[in-house]
């Protein structure tokens, strides 16, 4: 039951309290280049446990149940300590990137309970391309802004503003993950209300 790829996606999820140490202070610099370095080793984490336990025939039915549990403790962690730590702020339209972030969460929480009450019913759901390109953005969107905070100089000036250049990625992959969060989370809902009476 505890194989290597088990282990990796369990080692995710007890690593989310230490990223959120050092994500806690956002003018500690050297903090979140070290946030940063476990965010990407997570990810890394996350890649090779779904790649070993295919090729090695170690699906388990631990694993399918924990490797999202493990992505969705982490995204959801991070938005969390950045919205807190006043990290999903911008140009032009201030803390109302945060919406962007409670869409993410709130699409999570949705399509967590509507995959339990499928499994119920036996009906999986399969992850879509659109969804796998909704993660790719979630997760680029949350290492940019944590980055952001790590080389606070890295700034660029556009039409006059200063802008941070991981920051401004970002937000705008932020939004862009918000966005097929919702037609993702769309295309799930459709298939749920089919086996709902």
């Amino acid at each position: 039951m505890l194989t290597l790829p088990n282990l990796l996606t369990l080692s995710r999820i007890f690593t989310v309290p230490l990223l959120g140490y050092f994500l806690w202070w956002p003018d500690w610099e050297f903090g979140y280049l070290v946030a940063f370095g476990i965010y990407c080793l997570m990810g890394v984490t996350d890649y090779f446990d779904g790649y070993l336990a295919r090729s090695s025939g170690a699906v388990s039915k631990l694993g399918i149940f924990l490797d999202p549990i493990a992505d969705k403790i982490m995204v959801a962690a991070v938005i969390l300590i950045l919205t807190a730590q006043g990290v999903l702020r911008g140009p032009f339209v201030g803390d109302m990137h945060v919406i962007a972030g409670l869409i993410i969460l709130i699409r999570e929480i949705a399509v967590s309970g509507l995959r339990e009450f499928l499994g119920g019913l036996q009906v999986s759901v399969p992850v879509s391309k659109l969804a796998k390109w909704k993660t790719t953005f979630q997760l680029i969107c949350l290492g940019a802004l944590i980055l952001g905070k790590a080389l606070p100089g890295w700034n660029i000036t556009v039409s006059g503003f200063e802008m941070n250049l991981p920051h401004t990625v970002g937000l705008t992959t932020l939004w862009a993950a918000a966005i097929l969060t919702v037609v993702t989370g769309w295309d799930y809902l459709r298939v749920g209300l089919k086996h709902m009476d």
